[in-house]
């Protein structure tokens, strides 16, 4: 790489990454875009299934739909967009329980969301956990469903983040998969794959970005790596930054992964449905029968549950995925399924997790990570977002802000 070669660096082409370069490079201005993985879209990501359609392994709704970008621009680019109401507007206990208790658990989980929403911003932070009685008969449960919308248990989360977060209930999918439409947005943009960048050195006039690809210079540097990464490299910067590494250290990534399994004879089961395999203990997964109408299960498992699974491999969360549906199902269940796709994203060295949550008393960090140092190392990323934090749109706004931000500073 010449070192004339670009006034920005963006560093990372995943969702913040990709709406940051789109930004500049439609403003004219000499745009890298630097991209560790073999392909772009980062924890967005489709593939195409043993059975032919595409699927998502990272995010795949499109939340708060009629004021996300990603819809805009799925439409702009006529890609089908899927209208039909989540799986979790339905009932989501397992076969058998009593309309009563689907309405009890229901009532639960929104007085619980209720109480989050008004926890007055004058108060101390505190754990979530504590909006909901130790001795509730939901708990565990409500444990569960953390693990799925943070990627962490009650305990470990920011009451005060969770009352942030903004959210229209509209959730809609990109038929061709949501990260295709990620992936497909940086067609036209210059991507260097495969390429680490491994520090940030800010000490000289302009700035050095090395990288596995050599060192590269620059006027200003875009950086949109997952919490976790910048949190377990303290040398990333040089000179050293502590307050966005302890900013980073304290909005880890959650975990949240899916495993995709075939269904045969799928027409028993109603399209969009979705049980859980216990109501009982945390340590459970959700099921999603027939999404889009497929004949496929999305099982989906979070945190410590998750995180426990994938010492073990696929093969782990196929085991417990068909103990769950034959206890909940039927024994046939055993040899009905089987595994087309899965990806552990706590082992992912790119990302070592799915998306981020604040611990207690660190809402306010989002802010802090955010923060531009000497206004031209800018940041970007769901984890900057303090009220669409965990999404791909938030992910997008603040690239898009940032890029702003960057071209204020050009004049």
């Amino acid at each position: 790489m010449n070192a004339s070669e670009a006034e920005v660096v963006v560093v990372g082409a995943g969702a913040a990454g990709i709406a940051a370069a789109r930004t500049l490079v439609a403003a004219g201005v000499k745009t890298v875009l630097l991209e560790a993985r073999d392909r772009v879209g980062g924890r967005a990501w489709t593939v195409r299934s043993p059975l032919g359609f595409p699927i998502d392994l990272g995010c795949g709704w499109l939340h708060s739909a009629e004021r996300n970008p990603w819809r805009a621009i799925a439409e702009a680019r006529n890609w089908a967009v899927d209208h039909a109401p989540p799986p979790w507007l339905r009932p989501v206990v397992p076969r058998g329980e009593p309309p009563a208790a689907q309405a009890a658990f229901g009532q639960t989980i929104w007085a619980f969301r209720e109480r989050i929403a008004a926890f007055p911003e004058s108060e101390p932070d505190r754990p979530a956990s504590t909006f909901i009685a130790p001795d509730d008969q939901w708990r565990a449960m409500m444990e569960a469903v953390s693990t799925f919308y943070s990627g962490a248990e009650l305990e470990a989360i920011s009451a005060r983040d969770l009352a942030r977060f903004t959210d229209t209930a509209l959730n809609w999918r990109v038929v061709r998969g949501y990260g295709a439409l990620v992936a497909d947005h940086a067609a036209e943009l210059a991507v260097k794959l495969s390429t680490s960048v491994t520090a940030i050195d800010h000490g000289g006039r302009r700035l050095r970005i090395e990288s596995s690809a050599g060192a590269l210079d620059a006027d200003y540097v875009i950086v949109t790596l997952p919490t976790n990464l910048i949190a377990a490299t303290p040398e990333f910067f040089r000179p050293a930054l502590p307050e966005k590494i302890d900013a980073a250290a304290a909005l880890p990534l959650g975990l949240a992964d899916k495993l995709y399994l075939s269904l045969d004879g799928h027409e028993e089961f109603r399209s969009e449905s979705r049980i859980f395999g216990r109501t009982d203990r945390v340590a459970t997964a959700a099921y999603h029968f027939r999404p889009l109408g497929r004949p496929l299960i999305e099982a989906y498992f979070g945190g410590e549950t998750a995180r426990a699974l994938e010492a073990g491999g696929r093969s782990a969360f196929m085991d417990f995925a068909v103990a769950e549906l034959v206890s909940a199902v039927g024994s046939d269940m055993a040899h009905r399924v089987r595994p087309l796709a899965f990806h552990g994203w706590a082992g992912d060295p790119f990302a070592r997790g799915s998306y981020s949550y604040a611990r207690p008393g660190h809402a306010d960090d989002r802010a802090r990570l955010a923060e531009p140092v000497e206004e031209r190392i800018f940041f970007a990323g769901e984890a900057c977002s303090e009220a669409d934090y965990s999404t791909a749109h938030g992910a997008y706004i603040t690239g898009v802000k940032a890029a702003a931000d960057v071209l204020n500073g050009l004049g």
